[in-house]
């Protein structure tokens, strides 16, 4: 059972809550993948109506935003979709990045060979627009510390990226070694945007869990 959600910011309009890894955004297809943060957050403000504005993957954690109102929904939604909100994430990734800070403009594509899992990989052909900028802020052993700034958002895109790079994300079950033991170290950790009512600009950020 997972802990209680923690709130960051509830205003009657915009809500913004910290996810734990391992608990998906909004329920799968499957009877036992109905529990996720959605259902938990609409058990949580019955009075209410919480809508969906983005989503983060099962084993990310970090920020992620809902709205109350259809209006706000609308609102936040366009400033995703034209790049206006401003996210960081921290991730610890395999082995020793050579390079301190860069950029990478990797097309990504669902597989749709694979039925197991969704699985997506850089194609420079057929790929849709995908890009990611990143700066090492610690080298840990055998691994790295990076920060990660999304410039777009495709299912998977860091994940998908760090991979590209021959370092991906420690704990990761899809492109990642087999490490059963260990959760995913990505988390969506710097959440910016423009309030959908008053244009005032926000900013969150939750202390990294690992």
């Amino acid at each position: 059972m997972f802990t209680e959600i923690p709130v960051l910011h509830d205003d009657g309009e915009v809500l913004v809550v910290c996810k734990p890894t391992g608990l998906l955004t909004v329920p799968g297809r499957r009877p036992e993948l109905q529990d996720c943060l959605w259902n938990r957050l609409r058990d949580r403000f019955p009075e209410r109506e919480v809508k969906l504005v983005h989503r983060l993957d099962r084993d990310t954690s970090g920020l992620i935003l809902f709205a109350f109102t259809r209006d706000a929904q609308a609102t936040l939604g366009r400033q995703f979709e034209r790049r206006k909100v401003h996210k960081e994430y921290v991730a610890l990734v395999h082995g020793a990045l050579s390079e301190s800070e860069g950029t990478v403009e990797g097309p990504i594509r669902k597989d749709w060979s694979r039925h197991d899992m969704p699985f997506y990989t850089v194609c420079q052909e057929k790929g849709r627009s995908a890009v990611t900028r990143f700066r090492v802020e610690a080298r840990e052993g055998e691994a790295t510390r990076v920060r990660l700034f999304p410039e777009t958002g495709r299912s998977h895109q860091l994940r998908v990226h760090m991979r590209h790079l021959g370092h991906p994300i420690v704990g990761d079950p899809i492109y990642g070694p087999p490490e059963p033991e260990v959760s995913l170290r990505l988390c969506a950790q710097v959440l910016g945007f423009r309030h959908p009512t008053t244009g005032e600009a926000l900013r969150f950020e939750v202390a990294c869990p690992f």
